[in-house]
């Protein structure tokens, strides 16, 4: 690394906020020489990083030119795997959607099937953008289960046969080239939905209520993971009443999820002779206005808020986001959650609790994978390894 292009890296992070800024104005942010800001501008400009943004106005003489974050000058491959299918994306450095595809595809195939489909669709999409694995800058992929935030592993994932302690970094990494970081699907949903909200949220659970059950933890604007990365696993934390029967694909009894989980609720819709298989058809039997499916959705709903109600208690987050494929069946789940966390959590909890579903939709996963990449490879000291 040079001493011209050392500390590139923190400009760069200065005009990633959007908005376009003068070697004068730099300077005056980061006590720099106009020597030095120039010289790390145009390694900037060399790698493509930044762009020319026009003309400012000026104290006198020349009009001054404003430099701006180049959000196109590189792509990012990113994925959200579920249970039952999974989405891939090609995204630019702010994380926008560029191409994205889904497909129904079980994540009990195993990873060399799972995965071989994502090495295939991010080259179709990379083709649809006009865009070659020379511009990515990172990938990132999001697992329906436990995974080790130093290795990439999964470890010992319910639902995930075959997958235990599979390298899928080093697997894709060899095929794709570049960085890969892998990490829990509902972790990287807290990541986009965070994104989504402009850094204004500070606290936040994002729930996903789908196969299963998760929540991502923001604290302080970061992603609390845990010691071992197992943070948010509220899908098995044992409920009473009625539920303390109910047997859990963890092995336990009486978990959350083995209760309020899409397949537990399909399973309760088929014994009263519904046609339900997974959580996409309770969500179609909601819409249709069956009245067995609103009332096991508006349960399910109480019967998170009654966790998520102790959560409020102990985090104080300022929004819970619920997401995932039930979190489509609307109001009536909304608001089994609403009445069991502003009726159980303190008031002082609750003052200014907004709960909410995502904004961000079916798109918040492979949007949040897309982050987890951005983070690391456009940090300070990231760039300026690129640079040297």
């Amino acid at each position: 690394m040079t001493t011209e292009t050392a500390g590139a890296g923190a400009l760069l992070a200065i005009l990633r906020d959007g908005r376009a800024r003068t070697r004068t104005e730099l300077g005056k942010l980061t006590g720099l020489a106009r020597s030095t800001v120039s010289q790390r501008l145009d390694a900037l400009l060399n790698a493509r990083w930044i762009v020319p943004s026009g003309e400012s106005v000026s104290s006198g003489g020349r009009p001054a030119v404003a430099f701006a974050f180049n959000r196109g000058a590189r792509v990012v491959l990113t994925a959200d795997l579920g249970a039952l299918h999974a989405r891939a994306a090609v995204t630019d450095l702010g994380a926008g959607i560029l191409a994205e595809r889904r497909e129904e595809i079980a994540i009990a195939d195993g990873p060399e099937k799972v995965l071989g489909w994502l090495v295939d669709t991010f080259g179709e999409l990379l083709g649809e953008t006009g865009r070659s694995m020379e511009d990515v800058s990172g990938v990132g992929v999001g697992l329906p289960g436990p995974v080790s935030h130093e290795t990439g592993r999964p470890v010992n994932p319910p639902i995930m046969p075959g997958w235990d302690g599979f390298d899928v970094p080093g697997w894709l990494g060899e095929r794709l080239g570049g960085p890969v970081l892998v990490d829990n699907d509902v972790n990287i949903m807290a990541l986009g939905e965070h994104w989504s909200t402009g850094r204004e949220v500070e606290h936040m659970i994002f729930v996903k209520l789908g196969t299963g059950i998760g929540s991502g933890i923001i604290s302080g604007h970061r992603l609390h993971r845990g010691a071992q990365g197992a943070a948010g696993d509220i899908g098995h934390i044992a409920i009473g009443g009625e539920a303390v029967d109910a047997v859990c694909r963890c092995g336990n009894t009486g978990c959350l999820e083995a209760v309020a989980g899409g397949d537990a609720l399909a399973t309760r819709l088929r014994e009263s002779g519904l046609d339900a298989g997974n959580a996409w058809d309770v969500v179609r039997l909601v819409r249709a206005g069956d009245l067995s499916a609103l009332t096991v959705v508006r349960q399910a709903g109480r019967e998170v808020g009654e966790v998520l109600a102790s959560l409020a208690n102990f985090f104080n987050p300022g929004v819970i986001v619920i997401g995932g494929e039930l979190a489509d069946a609307g109001e009536q789940l909304l608001a089994g959650v609403r009445e069991r966390v502003y009726s159980r959590s303190l008031p002082l909890a609750t003052a200014n609790l907004q709960i909410r579903v995502s904004k961000l939709g079916e798109s918040v996963g492979v949007i949040g994978a897309a982050v987890l990449v951005i983070e690391e490879t456009l940090a300070p000291d990231a760039v300026d390894r690129s640079l040297a």
